[in-house]
């Protein structure tokens, strides 16, 4: 007898489906597992006898082949665990009515004694099986709250194989559980960017750089507030939208890290990791590839603090994510492309002391060890960041204090030339085509004429003038003008200063 059951795997940060076929047929007793399964599938089948052995049901002594299709997909994991069982009881007539299978995706790990386990990813998972067209999903019990944030299918959580069974022959219905409610944004507990010194330049930039989503580098001597800006940075964005908070919640459920009280994330993630991090932790991979810190910073911020102690190859990594927001990971059996759409927001000193260019102390540093430190940037990486700033000591701890403007006020700033850029064309400014940049209608013909005018006096490279025309739209936005000016050019291209050292 032949059975077809429906369960689905993770590949990257997405999830297909994937069909179980299992055979019964006369022969020499045995289970086989094909369909370029992996150890960790092929090892289900001693958890699987021993589940429904300890169910109260029996592996047939015949000859067992369950096929995984597509067959030429790898298949790692133990997602197919409760689906091969219930296909194996299904094909040997122990499921006389299992009514429910051909709608119905099955999603976990068994236990040795039938208990169901939950699986990483439950939520990419049980999406992958709504787009299928499956009607219902089956998962473990404590899986039941992040898989009920997928809207469209009925999800059915079970602590057993034997409620399982009960399920889908229609004997024992399990409830449907409830939609998961979609959390209120928690207030932000970053520091207020009153709490900055002077710096009105390093300020005006990085509300620039977040209302645009451009990737940001701020350098200066220490205690300048470099870091602290870094910090006040996530009070100030806009929580994610409904469907950028589905694409977050998908890779923190894939990642492990989704908070099981709370599944859906509205909150914009912030990474910020150790300058010890590696270059496959930073931008994903692995032998079965996971996200890494860029992945995991979509549509959020990754923050990189004393930027010139990381690694040369992990910076270098990011090249491809700062300019194409994804990464492409290349293994013999297949690519996988993972989303890396975040803001890049990066601090470093000058030099190894600290004090190069600073009119408060004297470097100690020699010219080639300075020269050695400024070049732990490479200049391809240097050419990806739309705002370089160059913060110095305030003349006064008094510096500014009644000009400090508090972070709620230049957050509304910022959601508002956000809600600009989204209404005129879809998309945020950092992410508009090259081809519309430098076009009168989207830019402005004066602001056009003069970002010509000067990136011939300058030499500017075309991703340089590209990069000056998108800051410059979000100057613009941030006034709410409808076109760009002259002005607004002058601006962007003044945080363009100290590139090349």
């Amino acid at each position: 007898m032949l059975a077809q059951v429906s369960t689905a795997t993770v590949l990257g940060v997405e999830a297909v489906p994937v069909r179980v076929e299992v055979d019964v047929a006369h022969g020499l007793p045995g289970l086989t597992i094909v369909g370029l399964a992996g150890g960790a599938v092929l090892e289900a089948r001693e958890r699987v006898r021993s589940a429904i052995r300890n169910s109260g049901f029996e592996v047939p002594p015949r000859r067992i082949t369950v096929n995984l299709a597509p067959a030429d997909l790898p298949k790692e994991g133990t997602a197919y665990d409760l689906a091969i069982a219930i296909g194996i009881l299904a094909a040997s007539g122990q499921l006389p009515h299992a009514d429910g299978l051909s709608t119905s995706a099955l999603l976990g790990e068994l236990a040795l004694d039938g208990g169901i386990r939950r699986l990483p990813g439950a939520l990419a998972l049980v999406d992958a099986a709504r787009a299928a067209g499956l009607s219902e999903a089956i998962v473990a019990r404590d899986a039941v709250g992040e898989a009920a944030a997928v809207r469209g299918i009925a999800v059915v959580g079970a602590a057993t194989l034997r409620e399982v069974i009960g399920h889908v022959s229609r004997t024992a219905l399990l409830p449907v559980a409830d939609p998961a409610p979609i959390p209120d944004v928690v207030p932000s507990d970053a520091p207020d960017l009153t709490e900055v010194i002077g710096q009105s330049v390093a300020r005006r930039a990085l509300e620039v750089a977040l209302a645009g989503r451009h990737h940001c580098f701020l350098e200066g001597p220490p205690g300048t507030g470099k870091t602290l800006l870094l910090r006040a940075a996530r009070g100030l964005l806009p929580p994610l939208d409904e469907g950028e908070a589905a694409e977050v919640s998908r890779i923190y459920s894939v990642a492990g890290l989704l908070d099981r009280a709370a599944p859906v994330r509205r909150e914009r993630p912030v990474r910020e990791p150790h300058h010890t991090v590696s270059a496959q932790a930073l931008v994903g991979g692995g032998p079965r590839v996971r996200p890494g810190e860029a992945s995991l910073a979509h549509r959020g911020l990754l923050i990189l603090d004393e930027l010139r102690h990381f690694r040369a190859d992990a910076l270098d990594a990011l090249r491809q994510p700062l300019e194409a927001g994804s990464v492409t990971v290349a293994r013999v059996e297949g690519a996988v492309t993972l989303p890396a759409a975040f803001q890049l927001l990066a601090a470093a000193n000058a030099c190894p002391c600290g004090w190069l260019r600073s009119d408060r102390r004297l470097c100690t540093c020699d010219d080639g060890a300075a020269r050695r430190y400024a070049m732990r940037i490479s200049g391809p990486l240097r050419d990806r960041i739309d705002l370089w700033v160059t913060m110095e000591q305030p003349a006064s701890l008094l510096s500014e204090i009644d000009g400090r403007v508090p972070s709620r006020v230049v957050a509304r700033r910022i959601a508002a030339a956000r809600d600009r850029q989204l209404e005129r064309q879809g998309l945020l400014n950092a992410d508009v085509a090259a081809g519309r940049l430098l076009a009168d209608d989207w830019l402005g013909r004066r602001a056009v004429h003069t970002l010509v005018r000067e990136g011939e006096r300058l030499l500017l490279s075309p991703r340089r003038l590209h990069r000056a025309a998108r800051v410059a739209r979000t100057i613009a936005d941030l006034e709410g003008s409808v076109a760009a000016d002259p002005a607004h050019v002058l601006e962007a291209l003044h945080y363009r200063p100290g590139i090349d050292r």
